[in-house]
């Protein structure tokens, strides 16, 4: 009798261990469903992917032009200043269209002074007594002018009807123009001129952004509780 005793008592164990074995399974039901309806929540629609790669890029380039931006500010003035042997300059009229125009950034050259050949487009000072300088093409190379040992250059402007009135002699002459950047000039001079403008702009696209990510999460949302299938699995 106690061996069956035992025995019946042992089977009952088996059975209550066998029954709460579905509760513990229903538990983990639960808790996957929990999860699988948090990670819906999440906005990771198609647009929301859009959405952030472009805000992505646009913080890259923002940081880009923070940095450029900070090496345009830190640079001096003087024409002996400059970063890897390079000076910028800003366009600021159309004497030299179509090569370039008002609004866009020359990068000049300062190490080939001694190689300007005709053709070439040069950066110079114009007068001694000004801080204005000039972006023009070499129309004409003038070795030992006059037997002074010292080599001058006409210039003009390509949409100049005449050439300057004047020769530039190479102690004026800041270096020869490499590249060019369209329209790079009139950010960098809006910059300059109205940096307090950029604070309002960040408060603004801090905004848009956070209004944006607001959106795709609630259409997300709205999304999930609307679809009869994810309703059924909610369930």
């Amino acid at each position: 009798m106690e061996e069956k005793n035992q025995t019946v008592q042992g089977e009952e164990s088996a059975g209550m261990l066998t029954e709460h074995t579905p509760a513990e399974q229903k538990t983990e039901h639960t808790a996957e469903q929990h999860t699988d309806s948090t990670e819906e929540q999440t906005p990771e629609g198609a647009g929301y992917r859009v959405f952030s790669a472009v805000r992505k890029i646009f913080v890259y380039l923002l940081s880009l032009f923070i940095i450029v931006a900070a090496f345009f500010f830190a640079a001096d003035r003087s024409p002996t200043k400059s970063m890897f042997g390079y000076r910028y300059y800003i366009v600021l009229t159309d004497s030299m269209v179509p090569e370039f125009a008002s609004g866009d950034m020359v990068f000049v050259s300062l190490r080939e002074k001694d190689s300007i050949a005709v053709g070439d487009i040069i950066t110079f000072n114009p007068s001694s007594g000004s801080d204005a300088y000039l972006t023009h093409r070499v129309t004409e190379r003038l070795d030992n002018y006059q037997g002074t040992g010292v080599t001058c250059y006409r210039t003009k402007g390509d949409a100049n009807d005449a050439e300057d009135s004047f020769l530039i002699d190479e102690d004026r002459v800041i270096g020869r123009v490499k590249c060019h950047v369209p329209r790079l000039g009139t950010i960098v001079r809006f910059v300059q001129l109205r940096w307090y403008f950029l604070v309002p702009i960040a408060v603004l696209l801090i905004i848009f952004f956070r209004l944006m990510r607001y959106y795709f999460t609630v259409k997300k949302e709205n999304t999930t509780q609307t679809d009869p299938k994810a309703k059924t699995e909610a369930q």
